[in-house]
């Protein structure tokens, strides 16, 4: 069949879009009403139209985009969509951001195929433009490029029912810019984009109204918008103006009248929003305020339009973005019961809400609600329900946004739409491009006109397509997740949907329980879905593995939802039937079941799942899962002998405990089974295994249980049996001989094998249970024959150790202690209990008998001794805690220390027991001061158990007794320990209590060290100021301590004393290596290797005592004259030189090099303080080198003559240095000052004037290097001056700096800081001249002075050698030298700075 050339037209611009059928559209759900047959394009575009193609909304969620034509999925603004080829842009697929898996696909975007197959048709076949505008309400009408408005049904069709205007008109206005359709759709308002306005009856597409004087000329429309009155509306134009027009109609003549609500040169306003009312709330009572909200680049406004014009609300912006977009919306909100209007605006990132509600009074009341933040920059913003809103940030991106949780639902890429974009309209590039650079900015991004809502839909306009967004229900939800497998994902949002938190929830209606009820059926039908879905895509061959993970991510999500939603019958009827087929998913099913159990979510299991779950555990040995689900699993559901014959074999103990108890009400039969188990091993005396161990203990348990009425191994048991229980287990208890006993069984076999187990949880046991018996006289009798029962058992057996028996009488003792106490115990066993335990025949065990019969009688109460008894018994047996015990009772604390120093065990802790008791409270001084008496006696023992806590003790208790205390003291040691340990804490303790006699304590701790410990002594005497000089010098005399005494000569001041010392100490050590040395020669091959190694530690311990008097010669030389300093260091070269003559002609090389070095170092050191000329003559006027040949002296020579070298050197390269560094400075000193100056602005940064306040009149500035600028008037009312104001050259300071440093008045601080500011100040004259005038020469001083800025630069400039300058660190290193010395730094202190002078060492090859 052949087609018009017109059809063939339409069909290809249809195959363009490549359009495809996926769902229906659902009238009601989008609220399509019903129209009757529109007009064809035919009709109006002049063209012929035999078939059109049914409307279908294209889901692009499931769109497969790869085959869809990039051009018709471009996204361009309009201002560039003519530009260039779109064909080769890239194409995106949607993503789907990390909350999809949560709330899954929560809109439903879809193309508008009727519409976007029409515009297309539009602009190719009758130039109608691009698509500009969009605007929807009962109708969609798009407006184009060219001038029309193109009014569109929303019935399936979307047939074309109006094209308003034509091309003329369009060619005189201008595109559309701005649409706005009334509330009952029976006007339409376009505006233009050179400034006109036009309404237009929707009805029958007449031309109402052409509206040219609104607002002044030359500005385009950026906003028309109806409000809820028909005759009223409002615009926004591009010169950032806001107008309201008031729409009349009088004698049948139609006028309109503009008023000016907000000008745009008090900040242009960008964005509208009049608050537009839904049908179910046209009786609100803010209705009648006819708010609209404005958005500038600052600020929002709120203002009501009626009943007058009223500024409700200003708020300013945040800092944002310039080029960001403003955007408003209106939507009513339940919040607290109640529904008001609620505005969204934001400007950014950030979304901000304002509830308007109306007051009683009638005032309208904003209140700021919490704010919106995002990571994105947002340029549209629509509500689509009270809850949701829909942001479209600047990458084109979708975000559906819950507002109560602020979470954000779904995030949709919109790049396949091609958005259109308003940057022309807001550039008025049709008028001229007459607006501002701030708006034309924000105009960038603007599209507003290209999204507009309308009953929870929103349009979005392409350059060549339109689509339509809406809320999915919550069905279409699920499906969207169930078509993508996504069986989990959408089993966890039909629970959302069920619990009530999910988001976004559409379609769901009806009370609680009927939504639930729908939702628990869907979610059935979901299970059954999932299970055939994991059965069908298992991998039938592979790894075993691989299935098990396979069914390991379904199986517990079906348990899950299936226990979640009460189905047990649909889990193990239909489920597991279908799992059962394969044999992996049936274990992994059965495995799952346990974590569920034991949760207590899962009780009953039928017999047949029951069955296969023994199996399973029981063929691969999973005995503790299996006994785990066992006692938390109803009795009836279990086949009860399958089972306990599974629990025996297996020893699943729990388990049998369980079924017996819960299921047959037997709880004996489990305690004989557990004793047949145990109770020869224990009898036999067999070490015990780790699971006999365990299964005794768990006896215990269950017996504890029993007793106290409660179940084991969970709950408790029914209130009906309590008692009965309780008496059946004393009764299995008391028993005489066992079920199955022998001759060979001993009396009571099951209290035996329970006391041989564990003695003291079995008496624990006991006692809760005695604790809870009180008026039973049952139960009390039990009792008295258990207590029996034990004392014949235990008392005078063998096999009972005493820690056993001593446990028993405790808790006989702690029973009989309670005041309402029943037992009978006869008084004698305690007596035979304190004769076993004190036996000093018997040394086992002695610690564990001594605790036993410590908690006895720590017990007290009915418990009595002799006391004369006891201590005798308890000295026999060295128990020294009894005998503490009942010293204490009687306050005889001074015994207690003689108990201390008798226990070996012990003895340590007699330091913390006795500061303890003399510093606390609750003693009598009586009772303090036998004690101390007690410890003066013990001090030889004390000391020698530990010295340094005894000291501790006498600086805290005795330091009035410290002579009584050195004076028992025989051990010399000794006393030297104790000391050291005294005087040392009292060195380091801020305490005021000072020792009596401290001086001579320090001083015989002095001596005593001089014995002990001499290489210790120069440590002591450097840390301590206490002793007294002349004593202490007598002493180190005494010991020939030599480094000692001169160090406390040289403190004295006593110089050549202390010199002579330390040089005779050096002396004696250069004699030892020069022997040593000596004897080496005579010495055989076998002790060479330690002659040597006493010969280096030799001249070590010279190099030391060399460098000691070394040190001590500089400390000292500062303060001698020229004779005194060669007093010092003239004998000190002898004695090297001397030394270094006698081993002159010995075979030891490394020595004799060591010497010489060491000669050479006193020589450098010397040159500092001593000239080299008499150096010299010193050395030639020695009888050693002056009768010998010149070689003998070569060295010294040519070393010294090395020395000056270097030092010449380096005196020339520091004399380079500083020139360099001077030049340096003053170059870059001079670029500084002669630096040309640029003010910032061309006023006066104090009057804030034009520097040129007058023309005819000549005025003096001043400009700073800082930039800054001041009429000279101005800144000499700011008294700015440094100096005097009579000066005729003043030199000034910068206003705005100075003040922004901390204070404008006052002159400088620094007195040189005017000169150095001097070298910066210039002059410079500027003028101007006027046309017909003289010419006036005015006259400018530009004074560049050192302020406070270029302080700054300055000290930069300083700063930039990354450290102190060369001369500042050779000032440091020559000061405080004396000006008598020769010549060369030498730093006075070598551990802080190491300045080598002499030469580098010379290695003959």
């Amino acid at each position: 069949m052949s087609q018009s050339p017109d059809s063939r037209s339409l069909l290809s611009a249809s195959s363009q879009l490549n359009l495809m059928e996926v769902e229906s559209i659902d009238d009601k759900e989008f609220d399509i009403p019903q129209v009757d047959t529109p007009p064809t394009l035919e009709s109006i575009l002049s063209q012929m139209e035999e078939e059109e193609d049914p409307f279908v909304l294209e889901d692009t969620c499931l769109l497969n985009t790869d085959n869809m034509d990039a051009q018709s999925y471009d996204t361009s603004s309009l201002a560039s969509s003519d530009s260039g080829d779109p064909a080769h842009l890239k194409r995106k697929r949607r993503t789907l951001d990390q909350n999809a898996a949560v709330h899954g696909s929560v809109l439903r975007l879809s193309l508008l195929k009727g519409i976007s197959a029409q515009i297309v048709a539009a602009a190719d076949k009758v130039d109608a433009g691009l698509p500009t505008a969009i605007a929807m309400s009962g109708v969609i009408a798009v407006g184009t490029s060219h001038g029309l408005a193109l009014v569109f049904g929303k019935d399936t069709n979307q047939a074309l029912r109006l094209c308003l205007g034509n091309k003329t008109t369009g060619a005189e206005f201008g595109a559309v810019s701005a649409l706005s359709i009334n509330h009952d759709c029976s006007r339409l308002l376009c505006g233009f984009a050179k400034g006109q306005i036009t309404m237009w009856d929707l009805a029958n597409g007449k031309l109402l109204r052409t509206i040219t004087d609104a607002h002044p000329p030359g500005t385009a429309i950026l906003h028309v918008k109806f409000t809820d009155d028909p005759t009223l509306a409002v615009c926004n134009d591009s010169g950032g103006s806001v107008f309201e027009l008031t729409f009349r109609r009088v004698m049948g003549m139609r006028s309109c009248d503009s008023r000016c609500l907000f000008s745009g040169s008090k900040g242009e306003v960008c964005c509208i929003e009049p608050l537009r009312t839904p049908p179910d709330f046209r009786d609100h009572p803010i209705t009648c305020y006819s708010l609209l909200a404005m958005a500038s680049l600052t600020k929002i406004l709120i203002i009501g339009l009626k009943p007058s014009l009223n500024v409700w609300m200003t708020l300013p912006y945040t800092k944002s973005d310039p080029s960001s977009v403003p955007q408003l919306a209106w939507q009513f909100v339940p919040v607290q019961k109640t529904v008001n209007p609620m505005l969204a605006f934001c400007k950014g990132d950030s979304v901000h809400f304002l509830l308007v509600k109306k007051e009683e009074t009638g005032t309208i009341h904003v209140i700021k609600q919490r704010q919106l933040q995002l990571s994105c920059d947002i340029i549209s913003l629509n509500w689509i329900n009270s809850c949701s809103l829909v942001l479209l940030d600047s990458h084109e991106k979708l975000h559906v946004v819950d507002r109560p949780t602020q979470d954000v639902l779904e995030t949709l890429d919109l790049e396949q739409v091609q958005l259109v974009y308003n940057s022309r309209h807001f550039k008025s590039l049709a008028t001229g491009g007459n607006v501002s650079q701030a708006l034309a900015l924000v105009g960038e991004k603007a599209c507003y006109q290209s999204l507009s809502s309308y009953a929870g839909q929103i349009v979005c306009l392409g350059t060549k397509s339109a689509h339509i967004m809406s809320l999915r229900n919550w069905k279409e939800r699920l499906d969207c997740l169930l078509k993508q497998e996504h069986f989990t994902e959408a089993l966890s949002l039909a629970w959302s949907f069920h619990e009530g938190t999910a988001k976004a929830v559409v379609g769901l209606h009806g009370d609680s329980q009927r939504r639930k009820a729908v939702i628990s059926d869907k979610m059935v039908e979901i299970l059954l879905h999932f299970t055939e879905y994991a059965v069908k895509k298992c991998p039938e061959q592979g790894k075993l593995q691989v299935m098990e993970q396979h069914f390991q991510e379904v199986v517990p999500v079906l348990v899950d939802y299936c226990l979640l939603l009460q189905k047990a019958d649909l889990l193990f009827n239909q489920l597991y039937s279908r799992l059962v087929e394969n044999m992996v998913a049936k274990g992994v099913f059965l495995e799952s079941l346990e974590s569920y159990i034991v949760a207590n979510r899962l009780g009953h299991i039928t017999t047949p799942v029951m069955k296969d779950l023994l199996a399973h555990y029981h063929d691969n040995d999973m005995m503790d899962s299996l006994e785990r689900c066992i006692v938390h699993l109803d009795v009836t559901s279990l086949d009860i002998q399958q089972v306990v014959q599974v629990c025996w074999n297996n020893q699943l103990y729990d388990a049998v405990i369980y079924i017996f108890n819960r299921g047959m009400n037997d709880y004996i039969t489990p305690m004989e089974k557990l004793f047949s188990v145990i109770g020869p091993r224990v009898r036999e005396g067999r070490s015990l295994t780790g699971d006999d161990v365990v299964m005794g203990n768990k006896l215990l348990v269950y017996i504890s249980c029993c007793l106290a009425g409660r179940a084991y191994p969970i709950g408790d048991i029914p209130e009906d049996l309590v008692v009965q229980v309780k008496y059946q287990v004393f009764e299995f208890l008391i028993r005489l001989h066992s079920g199955d006993s022998s001759q060979k069984e001993e009396v009571f076999p099951f209290i035996h094998t329970l006391l041989h187990f564990d003695t003291r949880e079995f008496l624990n046991v006991l006692a809760m249970t005695f604790d809870d018996v009180q008026n039973d006289k049952q139960a009390l009798e039990y009792q008295q024959r258990i207590v029996d029962i034990l004392l014949q058992v235990m008392v005078d057996n063998p096999d009972f150790t005493p820690s056993q028996v001593g446990g028993l009488f405790t808790f006989l003792a702690r029973q009989l202690a309670k005041p309402n106490n029943t037992l009978f115990v006869n008084r004698n066993l305690f007596d035979q209990v304190l004769e076993f335990l004190c036996c000093p025949d018997d040394d086992s065990r002695h610690t564990e008998r001594q605790q036993v019969l410590l908690e006895l009688l720590q017990v007290g109460g009915v418990v009595q001794f002799n006391e004369e008894r006891l201590f005798t018994l308890a000295e026999k047996a060295k128990f020294y805690q009894i005998c503490e015990f009942l010293y204490e009772q009687k306050h005889l604390y001074d015994r207690i220390v003689d108990c201390y120093l008798q226990d070996p065990l012990r003895k340590a802790e007699i330091f913390s027991y006795i500061h303890n008791l003399m510093s606390m409270p609750g003693y009598s001084s009586e009772e303090k001061l036998k004690v101390k008496e007690k410890v003066l006696q013990h001090m030889q023992e004390l000391a020698s158990l530990d010295p340094g806590k005894l000291a501790d003790l006498v600086v805290w208790h005795f330091t009035e007794e410290v002579q009584t205390i050195i004076s028992e003291l025989q051990d010399d040691s000794l006393l030297f320990q104790f000391l050291r340990c005294l005087l040392e804490s009292q060195e380091g303790s801020q305490s005021v209590s000072r020792l009596p006699l401290e001086s001579e304590l320090y001083e015989l701790l002095l001596d005593l060290m001089c014995r002990f410990e001499p290489q210790e002594l120069l440590k002591f005497l450097h840390t301590s100021q206490h002793y007294r000089l002349e004593e202490a010098i007598q002493i180190t005399e005494k010991y020939h301590c030599n480094e000692a005494k001169a160090y406390l000569l040289e403190k004295k001041g006593d110089i050549p004393g202390a010199f002579a010392g330390l040089l005779q100490t050096l002396k004696e050590r250069l004699d030892v290596l020069t022997a040593e040395m000596s004897g080496d020669i005579g010495g055989g091959v076998d002790g060479q290797d330690e002659e040597e190694a006493d010969g280096e530690f030799t001249l070590t311990t010279v190099k030391s005592s060399l460098n000691q008097i070394i040190l001590f010669c500089h400390r000292n030389c500062q303060n001698l004259d020229q004779e005194q300093r060669k007093d010092l260091w003239f004998p000190l070269l002898d004695t090297m030189m001397a030394s270094q003559k006698e081993v002159m002609g010995l075979s030891d090389k490394h020595i004799s090099d060591g010497l010489k070095e060491m000669t050479l170092k006193v020589l450098n050191c010397m040159s500092s303080f001593i000239s080299l000329p008499a150096i010299i003559q010193q050395i030639l006027q020695d009888p050693v080198y002056g009768r010998g040949k010149l070689a003998e002296i070569q060295g010294l020579i040519l070393g010294m003559l090395d020395t000056f070298t270097y030092e010449q050197t380096l005196l020339e390269t520091t004399t380079n240095l500083l020139n360099h560094d001077l030049h340096w400075s003053l170059a870059h000193l001079r670029s500084a000052v002669t630096r040309g100056l640029h003010p910032r602005q061309d006023c006066c940064n104090i009057c804030l004037q034009h520097y040129k306040r007058k023309q005819d009149t000549s005025e003096e500035i001043i400009v700073f290097s800082c930039g800054h600028l001041y009429h000279l008037q101005c800144l000499e009312q700011k008294d700015c001056g440094w100096g005097v104001a009579s000066e005729p050259q003043q030199p000034w300071r910068c206003y705005k700096c100075s003040s922004s440093h901390g204070g404008r008045g006052g002159a400088c601080s620094e007195p040189n800081r005017s000169r150095s500011a001097s070298l910066a100040q210039t002059q410079f004259s500027s003028g101007h001249q006027e046309k017909g005038a003289e010419t006036h020469r005015k006259k400018v001083v530009a004074v560049a002075t050192l302020d406070v800025q270029q302080e700054l630069s300055w000290d930069h400039l300083r700063g930039l050698y990354r450290g102190p300058s060369r001369l500042s660190i050779l000032s440091e290193v020559s000061h405080g030298q004396s000006s008598e010395k020769t010549g060369f730094l030498l730093p006075v202190q070598p551990e802080s700075f190491h300045l080598k002078l002499a030469p580098p060492p010379l290695f003959e090859e």
